[in-house]
């Protein structure tokens, strides 16, 4: 549970286990089996913002639902906006055909269309015949705002990055914390950032696994809460608050064969994760859940053999109509957002930024004192 590259340990080797279900051997999005995330992070400069120029603490993140060709070997997704103050892309598409044939990407919120334009070229690299022979593409890109720590006009992610970050997605352990996407992110006033975490549902109801990936940049320091306790509202007694808020991408992946309609309802759940670490999704958030099933009973080819295609799904009402199966993976979920947001924090190392802008790690052994003296022991 040591990311040896970062020197931090995340929530659970720590002793905060979140919930009650058994998580994948990584504890990651990657435990879906398929499912590979990538990194490109973009640091350089220090002192005083030069607009255009720098400082830059940005990056880009890519989780790549399954190793073949995406646009030719759909698979099922769905968007849940808890709160729409976001710039993402691909929703509408995504709403109406219930499909997503890109990987999915999350970056600076003013490098969208840049990161879209990475997407777009390595899915033409893939299929040359997208847009002369067969349809469009429709690229999946969700953002935060690093402007705290970042040079955002700069726009310092390029398709170069997204390119380099898709080229080394990996099916391992995901590195966590102030990495890629996550390099200039806030969480509940301390440095946040990439975090994940994984649960699986027993075998009975189909053994299946839910991951989920966040990106995280929200939330006031009186807010904070980890595994039911008020950690913000104790810190604040010995450290000074920070009046943060901001956006939170979750992208949560299964094996489960789910529908579009089925992936909205797990989406939904998402949402509970996230309350429950404190988040109220304020005026100016940005909080937004992208799902997708990667079983292959329910990719969507998008060369058709025929006018129907069968189809396996699971069971929302089972044979004492108590819809365990799908209950379980909405616990699955709920389990594994919290705990995802909690090791974007633990994982997250102090960065400085623009005119010297600092945002600190969560400090990890007070947290874990406080906590102790919380609960009496």
């Amino acid at each position: 549970m040591l990311d040896e590259t970062r020197g931090r340990r995340r929530a659970r080797s720590l002793g905060i286990v979140i919930g009650e279900l058994p998580t994948g051997p990584h504890n990651a999005i990657t435990d879906v089996p398929g499912v590979s995330v990538g990194h490109e992070t973009v640091w350089f400069g220090d002192g005083p913002l030069r607009p255009g120029s720098g400082p830059a603490r940005t990056g880009v993140t890519v989780i790549v639902p399954h190793p073949g060709n995406l646009y030719l070997e759909k698979v099922p997704g769905a968007f849940e906006v808890i709160n729409g103050y976001g710039k993402t892309t691909g929703s509408v598409q995504v709403d109406e055909l219930g499909t997503i044939e890109t990987p999915i990407a999350l970056t600076s919120t003013l490098c969208v269309g840049r990161v879209a334009d990475g997407l777009i070229s390595h899915a033409i690299a893939q299929t040359p015949e997208i847009g002369i022979t067969t349809a469009t593409v429709n690229p999946i890109v969700g953002e935060c705002a690093d402007s705290f720590l970042n040079d955002m006009q700069g726009r310092h992610v390029h398709e170069e990055h997204v390119l380099r970050a898709l080229a080394s997605a990996s099916t391992g352990p995901v590195p966590e914390g102030a990495v890629g996407a996550g390099t200039g992110m806030s969480c509940f006033g301390f440095k946040g950032g990439i975090g994940s975490a994984s649960r699986q549902t027993a075998s009975e109801f189909g053994g299946y696994t839910i991951g989920v990936l966040v990106l995280s940049n929200f939330g006031m320091r009186r807010q904070l809460v980890f595994d039911g306790v008020p950690v913000g509202r104790l810190l604040e007694n010995d450290i000074n608050p920070v009046p943060e808020r901001g956006s939170i991408m979750m992208v949560v992946a299964t094996d489960a064969p789910l529908i579009d309609r089925q992936l909205r309802r797990v989406a939904r759940r998402a949402g509970f994760g996230l309350a429950r670490t404190g988040s109220i999704a304020g005026n100016g958030s940005g909080d937004v859940v992208i799902a997708f099933s990667n079983h292959p009973s329910v990719r969507v080819p998008h060369y058709g053999d025929g006018w129907t295609r069968p189809i396996e799904v699971v069971a929302e009402s089972g044979p004492d109509a108590s819809g365990a199966s799908i209950d379980a993976l909405f616990a699955a979920t709920i389990e594994a957002t919290e705990e995802a947001i909690i090791n974007s924090l633990f994982m997250a190392e102090t960065v400085v930024g623009r005119d010297g802008n600092t945002r600190e790690e969560l400090p990890v052994e007070r947290v874990l004192d406080l906590m102790r003296r919380y609960r009496g022991r």
